[in-house]
């Protein structure tokens, strides 16, 4: 069934009706591309963890649905997981949002290290982000998603270790020694409401930057004996903590 994001003021009532309201591009996919029909059911998530089952009241540029049902959704982590993700070449960026939005990041924050490659100025970075918010979007809708994920603008990594500081559990993921493993950091902390997880570049972190975290708190991470590459880890830290906190 499609599913669509709204916001809370796109729910208004009309009479005994509960109705929701679609503009832009969303309506445009509902009515031109998808060509749903008046009475063919929709799904509609409001960013604030609930979810209509909707029918198709009136197509057109401005869509109106008629809610059916309201619940809570069922498909989030019971806890918010942010990940600082250096920044990265290529489409591998693309690749970690997409996975990281499927396998339950409620944040994405690109975050510009000391050796990563690429460089971005405030425009480039606004564009970036713009492609990367639609990835995640697409994402959401595809995998099911109870919220809308949100990639955010790059900042530096003093700020991103200020933030990631934060959670209840933060984790800097990192390949040199005085780590302690996944699983033996997670035994400690049974139940996280918010989680920060640290991605470096292609080239790692830098010595500074590790000792920066460790002393901002956050708590040096390892992985296994197998050194992952930036665009797997955090795939694979989010499937480990899905399979520690969430199956």
């Amino acid at each position: 069934m499609p599913r669509f994001f709204i916001d809370a003021s796109d729910v208004f009532t009309d009479g005994d009706d509960c109705l929701i309201r679609i503009s832009g591009e969303d309506a445009h996919h509902i009515t031109h591309v998808l060509r749903t029909r008046i009475g063919e059911e929709i799904t509609a998530c409001d960013n604030a963890g609930m979810v209509y089952r909707t029918v198709l009241e009136t197509p057109g540029e401005t869509v109106i649905l008629r809610v059916l049902e309201r619940f809570a959704a069922d498909t989030e982590p019971p806890y918010i997981a942010t990940v600082y993700q250096a920044l990265v070449k290529g489409d591998k960026m693309e690749t970690v949002i997409q996975k990281a939005v499927e396998t339950g990041a409620a944040v994405i924050v690109p975050v510009a290290t000391s050796r990563a490659v690429v460089k971005l100025d405030e425009k480039d970075a606004r564009k970036k982000t713009e492609r990367w918010q639609k990835i995640a979007h697409e994402a959401a809708k595809q995998c099911g998603r109870g919220i809308l994920p949100q990639v955010k603008m790059p900042i530096s990594f003093r700020e991103a270790v200020t933030q990631a500081a934060e959670a209840d559990l933060a984790l800097f993921c990192y390949e040199g020694t005085g780590t302690i493993p996944l699983p033996e950091i997670c035994r400690k902390q049974s139940d996280p409401k918010s989680i920060s997880l640290f991605v470096g570049p292609e080239g790692g972190f830098a010595d500074g930057e590790a000792q920066a975290a460790d002393q901002a708190g956050l708590q040096m991470c390892g992985l296994g004996k197998r050194i992952l590459r930036t665009e797997t880890a955090a795939l694979f830290v989010l499937s480990c903590l899905s399979a520690i906190y969430e199956l």
